[in-house]
């Protein structure tokens, strides 16, 4: 095969960088972002060119002469006004928006819409002033302005902005359906995301999208979002999911957005926050339940879900939010956060669109019910925890049956799994690779030759496992590029030299370079589950035993290995690994058994009597059985036994130590939870979520080697609350939380700390 053209992004005052295709003299990049064959087979073979990896990259900032219809030596020098002109905006909202509206099944539903002529009318009234909360009619002329003037602003704050052609193609053949609307479910890392991705979707002929934007936005800022295209929820409804009592704002809502679809404008909904990513933010699930609802009520007879990706080498502004409460914003807000991110060395920006699957596909496919009516984590992990003995978990789902009603399942079911096909189809960033290296495998001073050679090792192992990256070229010139990025925190000393020094990363830098590496860390999520399982294991045997002369000697129980594996997958969240949260855990347990055996981290091996044994609890595991089959003491040794299988620990020659970086993957998640553990202790109890969450943040940052990420703490939260550890109290105020029963025991949250502590690697 004829290799692709290199292409180049030149800087004057940064090294030559050639970006993208091929690696290593001896790779293609991948292109990732299947849609799941699981919820969504027949998807699977829709809008997805066979050709795609092959079609190469654009850079959407640079607007050229090929843009326009036009040609010629002044057309180069207008080229994007002239794109900008000729880009096709529809009309304003059409005036019997309010009318359709108001005759729509769910408002009319509403108490006031009966009664009197007056009553009517002020009824009316009122919707038309929550019409004007959630949008304003589009100004043709500012989107235009705005679509010119972004490209220069884009240039400035980035090297390029990489758009797959293969990826714009699978989108453009999905908006060419017949009455089917598009609708962009995208992960969110910085307040650039909304005009980002409204400007490649205009200026790659998809249209002008209906982008969703945070409520906490000064008027001013939100009046010109509005004509931007940027929707709101009205002030009406409650911005949290727990506690919501939509009335006559929900059902104008609910009406909207059928229209919206109706139309075909394509809307981008935001599934996260900045400030706590990998968590489905309550806004986004208000925005899910209306198009879900439209779905229903037959408003459009399909909708296409187009998961997003935006990968920066570090996002604008994000450094300066990182462990801090969302901000409202303003004008005056933005235009700080753009000078600053002005002043820091230009990075690469890269948006990657999933494959479109059908909403009534997933809907409608009940491979997926089973695996929300399940019982919940805390059912599997309390009794081990507590020493209770393992139960019979063979009905453990992914999703906790107190999420309400099916609707409200279905909803957070279609977000987490966005979630994971927005993180699994953004690419991997140089800058990301680097960081990972650095906080993970470098716990001290490295010169930069190894990092250079760490750097290539690493990037083999995801490319091996099929994971796109955003980057190609010398590899001097990456790694320098990506310690550029990462100043001011991390800089060589002395700077300059061929073989510079770096120091290990100060306490302040760790919460952004583990969020930075948070790609790495999806890739191989299910190796790092199994490596801390592993250590888990040793760590049961190796002070019964003692220390072997060779870990090689230590024959690992599959049986056990697969329960250590399920324990650890239920206590964490799959959206914090980056795993499809459809699929079973015992599946997962097993896919992930079988990565480490792929990966050259297992061999299979017979046991033998002069080898050291792990093996616990010697029974068999079988797909389709039940996990309970672990607890069967029945004594029945018939031909129909499953013969035991056992694992000797290896290592890939290419990445020494690989085992252990994995193991450190999941450090700063399960080093937050064991910190939160110690957290319970104090008081006072009960307390309310928000309180409980910045004290816990305060608490993280005592430890010069913890990690006050906000993320992190939210998840733990979670999952204490899934586990049983915390539960709710309603009181007049509001919900607080308060410990439960078991763990009021300073003994029971001992055992809590020791089950963590037993996957972490320090």
């Amino acid at each position: 095969m004829t290799p692709p053209k290199m292409q180049t992004w030149i800087s004057n005052s940064y090294p030559k960088l050639e970006v993208f295709i091929p690696f290593l003299g001896k790779y293609h990049r991948p292109v990732s972002g299947r849609c799941c064959q699981t919820c969504t087979p027949r998807s699977w073979d829709g809008f997805y060119p066979k050709d795609l990896a092959a079609l190469g990259f654009r850079d959407v900032s640079r607007v050229t002469e090929t843009d326009t219809r036009f040609r010629g030596w002044l057309v180069r020098r207008i080229c994007a006004f002239l794109a900008a002109w000729e880009w096709k905006i529809p009309a304003e909202t059409p005036g019997e928006l309010l009318e359709r509206i108001c005759s729509s099944r769910r408002v009319q539903d509403d108490p006031g819409s009966g009664g009197d002529e007056g009553s009517r009318r002020r009824w009316k009234e009122e919707i038309c002033q929550i019409l004007r909360e959630i949008q304003t009619p589009l100004s043709p002329l500012l989107l235009r302005l705005c679509h010119w003037l972004l490209p220069k602003l884009l240039t400035r704050l980035f090297l390029g902005v990489q758009l797959h052609r293969g990826q714009l193609e699978m989108v453009l053949q999905a908006a060419r359906t017949p009455e089917v609307p598009l609708v962009f479910l995208c992960s969110h890392q910085s307040q650039v995301d909304g005009l980002l991705l409204s400007f490649v979707l205009l200026s790659q002929g998809i249209g002008v999208p209906r982008v969703t934007v945070d409520a906490r936005t000064s008027p001013r800022l939100r009046s010109l979002l509005q004509h931007l295209g940027g929707i709101f929820l009205p002030s009406g409804m409650a911005q949290t999911w727990s506690d919501w009592d939509e009335g006559l704002p929900g059902a104008v809502l609910d009406a909207y957005i059928q229209e919206v679809l109706r139309s075909r404008q394509p809307l981008v909904l935001f599934l996260e926050e900045p400030s706590a990513s990998l968590r489905l933010a309550d806004p986004a699930r208000h925005w899910l339940l209306r198009v879900l609802r439209a779905l229903r009520d037959g408003a459009v007879p399909d909708v296409l879900i187009v998961p997003v990706g935006i990968a920066y080498d570090v996002a604008p502004g994000r450094a300066e939010q990182d462990g801090a409460p969302p901000r409202p914003l303003g004008i005056g807000t933005c235009l700080r956060a753009a000078f600053q991110a002005l002043r820091r060395p230009q990075g690469c920006a890269q948006v990657d669109f999933s494959q479109p699957f059908s909403l009534r596909e997933f809907v409608d496919n009940h491979l997926i019910w089973p695996f929300l009516t399940g019982n919940r984590p805390g059912q599997l992990l309390l009794p081990t925890i507590l020493g209770r003995g393992p139960p019979d978990v063979g009905n453990v789902g992914t999703l906790s049956p107190s999420l309400g009603t099916e609707e409200e399942i279905l909803v957070t079911a279609l977000g987490l799994h966005a979630l994971s096909d927005s993180s699994t189809c953004s690419a991997i960033t140089a800058v990301g690779i680097t960081a990972a290296l650095l906080l993970h495998r470098h716990r001290e001073v490295v010169l930069l030759p190894r990092l250079m050679r760490d750097f290539s090792e690493l990037l083999e192992q995801l490319l091996l496992r099929g994971r796109a990256v955003g980057f190609s070229g010398q590899l001097r010139a990456l790694v320098g590029h990506s310690l550029r990025q990462l100043q001011p925190p991390l800089a060589p000393h002395p700077p300059g030299p061929p073989r510079a020094v770096l120091g290990p990363p100060k306490a302040s830098a760790r919460v952004w370079l583990g969020r930075l590496a948070g790609g790495v860390r999806h890739c191989l999520a299910g190796e790092a589950v199994g490596a801390c399982a592993i250590r888990a294991l040793l760590l049961e045997v190796l002070p019964v035993l003692g220390p072997p002369s060779s870990l090689t000697r230590i024959v690992l129980s599959r049986d056990e290995l697969l329960r250590k594996i399920l324990e650890l997958l239920q206590l964490l969240p799959p959206t914090l690994l980056g795993l499809q949260p459809c699929q079973p855990p015992d599946c997962r347990s097993l896919d992930i058994l079988d990565k480490l055996i792929l990966g050259g981290l297992l061999e299979e091996e017979e046991a033998e009597g002069e080898r050291w044994g792990c093996d616990v609890a010697p029974r068999p595991f079988v797909r389709g059985h039940s996990w309970g089959s672990f607890t069967d003491d029945s004594d029945s040794d018939s031909e129909h036994r499953v013969p035991k299988q056992c694992y000797k620990l290896s290592e890939p020659q290419s990445f020494p130590g690989f085992l252990l970086f994995l193991c450190r993957l999941l450090s700063p998640i399960l080093q937050t939870y064991g910190r939160a553990v110690e957290f319970l202790e104090r008081g006072p109890w009960p307390q309310s979520e928000a309180d409980y969450v910045e004290a816990l943040l305060e608490f993280l940052a005592e430890d010069e080697d913890g990690y006050p990420d906000r993320s992190l703490a939210l998840s733990s939260l979670q999952s204490f609350k899934d586990m049983g550890v915390l539960e709710e109290l309603q009181t007049p105020t509001g919900p607080l939380l308060q410990l439960s029963q078991p763990f009021q025991s300073a003994s029971n949250r001992e055992k809590l700390g020791a089950f963590i502590h037993q996957f972490i690697q320090l």
